[in-house]
């Protein structure tokens, strides 16, 4: 009698075991439709179990909460939405969910990225609107919550690669970012800042600068040096790309009227450092604005293939933008000559 008890428990876990075995693998009846499944913030896995039950993606409700309990599941679920496919099982449910594998975009902020290249890679993906981004940038509450002292939070969102949520609030996305540079930016940073008598808007300010500048890492701390020395010296800092920020694309070429058109960001007709960074600098930059080269420099000027000529006094910057002047001619007239060649041997 005890032994046919036996059998007959033993019978009914194997019974149950298959039933859970069927029920867990048997690929969801949606055909080839893909779904996406939002999990709400706050959300409790018998809430997530709900939701889940009544798109038609679970058969036994139990037998989910039970996993989810054998598992510690059912003390966290990530919140977010989750990609569904018509060939998965409720096991394969299961896994993305214990996973928290959610749906996420990648954004990558490179170093000299303005708030306006941020806002297309954003908009692209469908996180915030350009012009809604453009007015968060600006929204002086928002700016507050994050102690920012500047016009915008532009140089304030660290360049790095980002995974944010579908569905996640853009604020939450943007204060994401702000704090990685926070991050960052601080111990020996914020003690170094402060030794050199500036705010943390002037050195993120004077990084974006040495960052649309420099075109090599070697020549970031000697820029940073030129900088620092008229500063010193009160002298216009006349940096190109203040020019033309809020204006042009970076990339566009800076005509005569640009170092002259009245802004508060252009360095040629203002004093000083601009009121906001101009771009988000990267960590090589920050050093830089934070650690010049101890070298007496004023000027420089480009060579036209990413380096710099620097000069101490006027009359050795004269001679080298001549020598930079002398170079684009010659560049010129090879290239007009290259044309005229090509046009001639094509109607030859």
């Amino acid at each position: 009698m005890k032994r046919n008890i036996i059998l007959i428990l033993i019978g009914i876990i194997l019974l149950y075991g298959i039933y859970i075995a069927a029920e867990m693998l048997i690929p969801l009846p949606i055909g080839n439709k893909n779904m996406e499944i939002e999990i709400p913030k706050g959300a409790t896995f018998r809430q997530a179990i709900e939701i889940l039950s009544r798109e038609g993606l679970i058969r036994d409700k139990n037998i989910f909460l039970f996993i989810g309990r054998m598992s510690g599941l059912d003390r966290k679920i990530r919140a977010g939405y989750y990609s569904i496919y018509g060939s998965m099982s409720p096991l394969d449910i299961f896994r993305i969910l214990k996973k928290g594998q959610i749906i996420e975009y990648e954004i990558t902020i490179v170093e000299g990225d303005a708030l306006t290249e941020i806002a297309g890679k954003l908009s692209e993906k469908g996180i915030i609107h350009t012009e809604d981004f453009m007015q968060l940038a600006a929204n002086k509450e928002f700016l507050s919550l994050y102690d920012i002292e500047a016009p915008t939070f532009e140089g304030y969102l660290f360049p790095d690669t980002y995974k944010i949520p579908k569905g996640m609030n853009p604020e939450e996305a943007m204060g994401m970012m702000i704090n990685k540079m926070r991050e960052q930016f601080s111990g020996e940073l914020t003690a170094r800042t402060a030794e050199l008598g500036l705010s943390e808007r002037e050195i993120l300010t004077l990084a974006s600068i040495i960052e649309k500048e420099a075109a090599t890492d070697e020549e970031r701390p000697l820029i940073s040096a030129v900088y620092h020395n008229r500063l010193k010296k009160r002298m216009p800092l006349q940096a190109d790309p203040t020019s033309i920020y809020g204006i042009k694309n970076f990339g566009e070429k800076i005509t005569e009227s640009d170092l002259k058109r009245k802004t508060p960001y252009n360095t040629y007709v203002i004093k000083g450092l601009p009121p906001g960074p101009i771009a988000s600098p990267g960590m090589k930059s920050i050093l830089a604005a934070l650690h010049p080269a101890k070298v007496p420099y004023i000027y420089f000027v480009s060579n036209n293939d990413g380096t710099h000529t620097f000069s101490v006094t006027p009359e050795e910057h004269r001679l080298a933008v001549e020598s930079y002047r002398a170079k684009k001619r010659v560049e010129i007239e090879n290239k007009d000559a290259i044309e005229g060649d090509t046009k001639k041997n094509g109607s030859s």
